[in-house]
């Protein structure tokens, strides 16, 4: 919503609100009770103490150049969001310290498989790309169906690496773009809308890494050792990788197993049977194993999310959004106090 939309909504001028954001003066009770009920937050969220904002500056946006800046702005909106709710969970939770090693000057193929290394991977495919991340240290969020418009964006918060994915893609294609944020916070760390560099350049790299850390070359090689003659050959080795269609055909054309021409017209035929918004084989979206966890250690103490929401002065809407859905449990009251500092078990399936 823009400053005009928010000023003709509760009938003052834009320059109001600008001030109202500034700091420079404050909304009547009147005002303030227009601004809760248009942005369906409780007025406790505005009059609450600061809280960390994700930047524009520092955050990696899938398909930056695409994005308007109100788009951007909603889903860093959201972030911040979950920055509040990430600092309320570290207080009674313990979770994995961050292994993200820095690969700034290395090319994103070769980063790939020094990352395998690193974490001890191997060539295989990796199963749930979303347990592999947090068990690697990295929160992961959803984001909340107003910024759907976003594929998911990274940043770097001091020491403490985040993404933020997209629930309404396809399976396949949201582990790609994890795996694609995953190499922003590895090869571009801190560099955000702002950078010197180029995004198309940026976003050659990030999918290039993703598609190298996917199907490494050894297994792809190892795997499809017979010539391809149509989709459907590609459909039916897509479900080792777990990726879409669209990006196996690439990373075969990229590693040289089929031409380029072969590549366009695959790409072609799959457009004309619908593969581009419905995957063949399509496989379950992978939702959070370290949420779901701090879930369900809450509900065993009383606490659903109707009563984390009001500790965060927040809507219950927003709390399930970022934890993909997970959050969706019963509205009681709950009187419990999450005193003891846990450790969140991990299932990781590599």
């Amino acid at each position: 919503m823009s400053k005009k939309g928010l000023a003709d909504a509760i009938g003052v001028t834009p320059n109001t609100v600008l001030r109202y954001e500034a700091g420079e003066i404050e909304p009547s009770e009147e005002n303030l009770e227009k601004i809760a009920n248009c942005l369906q937050f409780p007025k406790s969220f505005f009059t609450g103490s600061e809280f960390d904002e994700p930047r524009r500056d520092n955050a990696s946006f899938r398909g930056m150049a695409s994005k308007s800046a109100r788009i951007m702005d909603a889903a860093l909106a959201s972030g911040a969001i979950a920055f509040i709710l990430d600092d309320w969970i570290v207080q009674s939770y313990n979770r994995p310290q961050p292994d993200i090693p820095d690969y700034q000057h290395v090319d994103p193929h070769t980063a790939a498989l020094l990352l395998r290394q690193h974490w001890s991977l191997g060539d295989k495919p990796i199963a749930n790309v979303v347990h592999l991340l947090e068990f690697k240290g990295i929160r992961v969020f959803s984001l909340a169906e107003n910024t759907k418009e976003v594929d998911a964006f990274s940043l770097w918060r001091d020491d403490i690496p985040y993404a933020f994915l997209n629930r309404f893609k396809s399976a396949e294609r949201s582990r790609f773009d994890a795996v694609h944020e995953l190499a922003h916070l590895c090869l571009h760390k801190h560099g955000g809308a702002n950078t010197e560099r180029v995004d198309d350049n940026l976003e050659k790299e990030a999918n290039a890494f993703a598609g190298a850390f996917l199907m490494p070359e050894t297994d792809v090689r190892s795997i499809i050792t017979r010539p391809l003659y149509s989709v459907d050959d590609i459909a039916e080795y897509k479900k080792r990788w777990r990726v879409s269609v669209a990006a196996l055909n690439y990373r075969l054309r990229e590693l040289k197993m089929i031409s380029e021409n072969k590549s366009v017209s695959n790409y072609v035929e799959m457009s004309r049977r619908g593969w581009l918004k419905r995957e063949p084989h399509a496989i379950a979206r992978e939702q959070s194993s370290v949420l779901q966890d701090i879930i369900n250690d809450l509900l065993s103490l009383g606490i659903t999310k109707t009563r984390i929401a009001a500790e965060l002065k927040v809507p219950p809407s927003e709390i399930e959004a970022l934890l993909f859905g997970l959050a969706n449990m019963t509205t009681i009251d709950g009187h419990g106090s999450v005193t003891p500092r846990r450790d969140v078990k991990l299932r990781i399936i590599k």
